[in-house]
């Protein structure tokens, strides 16, 4: 559909309202879920996009996600106190920094495989376990983040945006099978988990008992009561179906202004991933006669771009739930951190494709 200048200018403000009143208003930070909602409602209305559909389709999306994170935290509730000693165990015999490494490591090898939602659950109960003062424990999860979401991309099974790809590429010229984004981002993704692991393990070693609030041990405790369990999921459910009508909504205009850009172009203008789903971006620009070079410019600006603000990606919105991390917080330690991969690989993919 042609927006009007009217809906034009609206929908641009809304983005730059999304973007920075969670940074700069207290009450939008502590009330994120709604205010997301309240957007994405507005989204819908002024880019008249409502249907029975939609409505159906923003109930639904939220309850795999929602469900898991309901299921896994009762599952980690009962097996806390054994998930614990292991953790424990693992700082022991190998340090804190190896443990780290390695914690970033293979949650982002693996999501792929396990799913981007499975790595932040686990993600999410592992880091109170850690010896981390909470500025640590931030860095921590957000490098996670970052790697988990390049990981998440290279198959069908990890998350959205990789389905919606293959999906899309299955056809005359690409035939894209299982591996596919494996062959073409794949060394790309691998040297972004093994810089962010690198990162995770320069993490100071601050002894938690220097920091205030509770040890890792009663925060567990009580992070693992049914209520907080389900106030949490209900909150995920919540973000989840605002993200989709915020996504819907902005759709027209992503379509009207950024779906035949070249491959710098779209490079740039998909940082909108930080605030937008990052599949609904691919289902936008990836077209069957897209090249690889675009292909892959674009699918590394929205990987890296999804893990700047918490409503970019699901294992942040998981994790910022689970551990209460603000809007400003994750801000601080992601957004300036992810401008500078956002150059590098900028450089790279000029330099290498």
């Amino acid at each position: 559909m042609e927006l009007s200048v009217v809906q034009t200018t609206l929908l641009s403000l809304l983005i730059a309202v999304v973007l920075f009143l969670p940074l700069t208003v207290h009450k939008v930070e502590e009330n994120l879920e709604a205010f997301l909602f309240l957007c994405g409602m507005f989204a819908v209305t002024v880019s008249q996009v409502w249907s029975g559909h939609l409505v159906l389709t923003a109930l639904e999306d939220p309850i795999k996600i929602t469900l898991a994170v309901l299921v896994a935290g009762l599952l980690f509730r009962k097996f806390n106190k054994q998930l614990q000693k292991l953790t424990q165990k693992a700082v022991k015999v190998l340090g804190l920094r190896a443990t780290l490494f390695a914690i970033v490591f293979i949650l982002g090898i693996t999501s792929s495989l396990i799913t981007a939602i499975i790595a932040a659950l686990i993600l999410s109960e592992v880091t109170v376990m850690l010896p981390l003062e909470r500025k640590g424990r931030i860095k921590l999860v957000v490098y996670s983040c970052f790697a988990i979401g390049m990981g998440a991309v290279l198959t069908s099974i990890g998350e959205p945006l990789g389905t919606v790809v293959l999906s899309k590429l299955s056809g005359a010229p690409h035939y894209a099978d299982f591996f596919f984004l494996i062959d073409h981002l794949g060394w790309f993704v691998l040297g972004g988990i093994v810089f962010m692991s690198g990162l995770a393990s320069a993490i100071r070693d601050n002894p938690i008992q220097k920091a205030p609030g509770p040890k890792p041990a009663d925060a567990g405790q009580e992070e693992h009561t049914v209520k907080s369990i389900v106030i949490r999921a209900a909150k995920v459910y919540l973000f989840v179906m605002a993200l989709v009508f915020l996504g819907d909504g902005l759709k027209p205009l992503a379509m009207q202004t950024i779906s035949h850009l070249s491959a710098s172009w779209l490079y740039w203008i998909n940082m909108l991933s930080a605030v937008l789903d990052n599949a609904t971006l691919a289902a936008i620009e990836v077209t069957p006669d897209i090249s690889t070079r675009t292909l892959t410019f674009l699918l590394m600006s929205l990987i890296v771009s999804g893990g700047m603000l918490i409503p970019g990606n699901i294992p942040n919105i998981i994790c910022a739930s689970k551990l209460g991390i603000k809007s400003k917080e994750w801000a601080k330690a992601a957004v300036g951190l992810g401008a500078v991969i956002m150059v590098a690989y900028f450089i790279l993919l000029n330099a290498f494709l």
